[in-house]
């Protein structure tokens, strides 16, 4: 899956056959094991719903197929890539349980990445248009397996892992800097005597705690907060580029609240007007 970047920083790019075969790949593989999704799901419901999605994503692998048929490049016959050939294998032998999550999370990297390729894509060059139209389908697939999954909010977004995010950059920062400057306090003092080394190393040790600990948090919250402004700068863009979503997941979170689904449907209408407000409602 392609790297997402900060939205509105990526040059102009026009995509190669590489990039179309790439997304080609991608979306034979969900194809593939959606179908084994539902070929071990023992729900008659979920097993339609998947059964339906493997046929969306067929029609997914006729895009990138075109494409690349158009660029000289026609796609070979379909073979399962080894990572989808793996997850397969997981698949049938833990269930649907296992393979439901990953998907989940497959389809979120693809709405990033089909709005990167959307954005980076001058207009009128070949693929643009395709990723935004699969961008907004892989959003309906994702919100529809997180529905499944009792998950709730755009799956794509994943600003819940700022803790996390925290928690790793102070550790390895914490541990690096105190070492470090324990260390380095104790060799330039130059010590003689065994009790002066008591002393140096109990001062260093403090110095160099108060120095990671300040450094630590403010790279934390630094890492935190290029996290956030990239969701929101994410969050303008899909209200810009595809509001029909971005509404009818609002509307789910009025539902939530204890609004009857016209009125939800109403007032998220009238919020999707005015794009400020429906940022502050996300």
């Amino acid at each position: 899956m392609a790297t997402t970047i900060e939205p509105g920083r990526r040059e102009p790019h026009v995509p190669d056959v590489h990039t179309f075969e790439h997304h080609w790949q991608d979306e034979a593989d969900a194809a593939f094991l959606y179908r084994i999704l539902a070929e071990s799901e023992p729900d008659a419901h979920k097993k339609d719903i998947y059964a339906r999605l493997a046929a969306v994503e067929d029609r997914h692998v006729v895009v990138w197929g075109e494409l690349m048929a158009e660029h000289g490049h026609p796609a070979k016959p379909f073979k399962p890539s080894a990572r989808a050939r793996i997850l397969a294998r997981l698949g049938k032998t833990f269930g649907p349980g296992f393979l439901l999550p990953m998907l989940l999370q497959e389809e979120g990297r693809e709405v990033k990445a089909y709005l990167d390729m959307h954005r980076a894509t001058p207009a009128g060059a070949p693929g643009g248009g395709e990723a935004l139209t699969l961008a907004k389908e892989s959003a309906d697939h994702a919100m529809t397996l997180a529905g499944i999954s009792g998950k709730s909010g755009e799956p794509w977004h994943r600003t819940e892992s700022g803790g996390f995010l925290r928690n790793v950059v102070y550790g390895f920062n914490d541990g690096l800097t105190a070492n470090f400057g324990l260390v380095a306090g104790i060799i330039g003092a130059g010590i003689a005597q065994e009790h002066q080394a008591v002393v140096v190393a109990g001062v260093a040790g403090v110095i160099a705690d108060a120095l990671s600990m300040g450094s630590s948090g403010f790279l934390a919250a630094k890492s935190e907060r290029e996290v956030y402004d990239y969701e929101i700068a994410m969050e303008k863009d899909e209200i810009a580029l595809m509001p029909e979503i971005e509404r009818d997941e609002l509307a789910l979170i009025y539902e939530a609240k204890g609004m009857d689904a016209s009125a939800a449907h109403t007032l998220a209408t009238q919020v999707m007007a005015d794009p400020a407000r429906m940022l502050e409602e996300q």
